[in-house]
């Protein structure tokens, strides 16, 4: 099964109080850095969904990550993720993992896990200790939808409409429910 990593890292930050995607992880890396190398170690295919006008490369991004620009992203992360799923017109995956860019602590084998569940048809969404969690994968018949969104609620609204589609996976994987909204939330 191919799967393009569709990582989205457009949003303002706001309760960060900075950008959040260049704070400082304990190894000197990124927060975003590390969520995208994370990505590449498992997917062939890595784009990431960045502000209007940013460069990968000011980012400390590899240079093999493909960069989609969000032109409305002030508006909300629907708008960032349909500007990414909107370049996908040239994927022939068959499923896209759509992942935050503020959660680097995802494992590798769990993203690896996610990607042999997805198909064509159907959603994956990753659960841990009763919570459901990121990334979620969206098969190619869910594509167009993901196109369309607007506002701030990012996919919701396509997982609420299609949940007969939704697999839920258990994972053991703590890092699917742990992003980094503040500077706390990287502390710990």
């Amino acid at each position: 099964m191919s799967v393009v990593a569709l990582v989205l890292a457009a949003g303002r930050s706001a309760r960060f109080g900075g950008d959040k995607r260049r704070a400082l992880m304990a190894d000197g890396r990124s927060v975003l850095a590390h969520s995208v190398d994370r990505a590449c170690t498992v997917f062939d295919d890595v784009r990431v969904v960045l502000r209007d006008g940013e460069r990968g490369e000011e980012l400390g991004l590899p240079s093999a990550c493909r960069i989609i620009s969000s032109a409305d992203f002030t508006l909300g992360m629907g708008h960032s993720l349909a500007a990414g799923a909107a370049s996908l017109v040239d994927s022939e995956a068959q499923a896209v993992a759509i992942l935050l860019g503020d959660m680097p602590w995802v494992q590798s084998a769990t993203l690896g896990l996610l990607a042999r569940e997805a198909c064509g048809a159907t959603i994956v969404l990753p659960c841990h200790d009763g919570q459901q969690g990121h990334p979620v994968l969206f098969g190619r018949d869910f594509w167009p939808a993901l196109a369309r969104l607007t506002g701030d609620e990012g996919a919701r609204s396509v997982v609420r409409a299609n949940a007969d589609s939704c697999v839920r996976l258990q994972v053991k994987d703590a890092g699917v429910l742990r992003d980094i909204d503040t500077p706390d939330a990287l502390r710990q």
